[in-house]
């Protein structure tokens, strides 16, 4: 694999805030509830990099043949791996299921909870690398590369309009996403540094602990 940028590489992260943010110069993206993954593809070559750099290549077959179907030749793409039920509603837990050792219980997984990949930055392609361009750029160039993709693979949506990004908020909470990323168009790809903004779902239990000395 001969690329501009080179697996590992760590993912730009968020901070948190508990408010949605209200400066002008971002954009607003749902925040999906699945595997971080940054997509190398040079021809045939195809490694899926997780968070923490272990390769989620072998786990997930169909989202490979995928990458090789639907993605630019030679490419780097920044996105997330997810499940959905047949209702819609992502499935975590699931996911979780497709990280299994054996080979044959692999291939079963990958039949009875197919995931897909929804792309959201775009860190190179062919011979450029984009991560010095700011987000604006890369995000249009993402749109552009990915344009005729089909699914599994997918962009993700994203708004320059606060009030939509509030709307989805409200209305995405149900189909179990996890919140709003809120990204600043003038950065650039900053790895494994918390650039970007995050605003989560509130999610409380009521516990009752016992013990004993």
């Amino acid at each position: 694999m001969k690329l501009p940028v080179n697996p590992p590489v760590q993912p730009m992260l968020a901070k948190l805030s508990r408010e949605m943010p209200t400066r002008d110069g971002v954009m607003y993206e749902p925040k999906w509830d699945g595997f971080r993954c940054i997509v190398f593809r040079d021809g045939d070559e195809v490694e899926l990099g997780s968070r923490n750099e272990k390769p989620l290549t072998r786990y997930f077959p169909e989202v490979v043949e995928a990458v090789k179907r639907e993605l630019p030749d030679r490419c780097v793409v920044d996105g997330e791996i997810i499940v959905a039920g047949a209702d819609g509603h992502l499935e975590f837990d699931s996911l979780q299921l497709r990280i299994h050792p054996a080979e044959s219980r692999i291939k079963k997984l990958a039949v009875e909870y197919p995931a897909s990949f929804v792309a959201f930055d775009l860190l190179a392609l062919d011979d450029r690398d984009l991560r010095q361009e700011p987000f604006a750029d890369r995000r249009a160039a993402l749109v552009d590369a990915l344009a005729a993709s089909k699914p599994p693979i997918y962009i993700t949506p994203a708004t320059a309009d606060r009030d939509l990004g509030v709307q989805w908020f409200d209305q995405f909470e149900g189909a179990g996403l996890d919140g709003i990323i809120v990204k600043p168009l003038d950065l650039p790809y900053m790895e494994d540094q918390r650039g970007n903004i995050k605003v989560k779902h509130e999610r409380t239990a009521d516990c009752v602990v016992a013990g004993f000395r």
